[in-house]
């Protein structure tokens, strides 16, 4: 996807047994979709933060959402029974994490690594996409929270100062073609 362009259309379950669409957060203000994983350690190294996230944004309007969208044939670790293990024990049901099994919803987004983050404006026009923040290895030297800004910018309604940085991480884990 780029800047500006709108959510499209999905329809996905969740750990909690539940399915979420792109109209499950239509009252808040923002939605910020993130795509990540069971395996990677990126992703691992990012699940505290985007917790902190939730904690820190859910009060001022803002919807998150978690999308695994790894092919769970050669990485089982990310498979839906693993998700709801890791949801049950470190998410403890925060936010919806969803799987998408046939990686329709992660290709439409454009998503590329896990972790990656996608926000969306309540118009659910796409303002930033990219990186969480520029210290993957170690939240206590991170000097840049680019996400963490983009939500603060697009909560107040303002235009985000730098819409697009690359997300670093693992890359997402495609499904061999047949």
């Amino acid at each position: 996807m780029q800047i500006g362009e709108k959510l499209f259309d999905f329809n996905l379950k969740g750990t909690d047994g539940k399915y979420y669409s792109n109209y499950t957060f239509s009252d808040r203000y923002a939605l910020l979709i993130i795509v990540s994983c069971n395996h990677c350690p990126y992703s691992m190294a990012y699940w505290g933060r985007i917790i902190k996230l939730w904690e820190r944004f859910e009060e001022d309007n803002l919807g998150i959402i978690v999308i695994n969208g790894n092919d769970a044939e050669q990485y089982p670790q990310d498979n839906f029974e693993n998700m709801i293990t890791l949801n049950n024990q470190v998410l403890k049901g925060k936010f919806p994490y969803l799987y998408d099994q046939t990686q329709e919803v992660v290709k439409k987004l454009g998503a590329s690594k896990t972790p990656e983050s996608f926000l969306f404006n309540s118009k659910r026009e796409l303002v930033y996409k990219g990186a969480i923040d520029n210290s993957w290895e170690n939240e206590n030297t991170v000097t840049n929270v680019y996400l963490e800004d983009a939500i603060e910018y697009t909560l107040d309604g303002l235009e985000v100062d730098y819409p697009e940085i690359p997300a670093v991480g693992c890359s997402i884990k495609w499904k061999k073609q047949q």
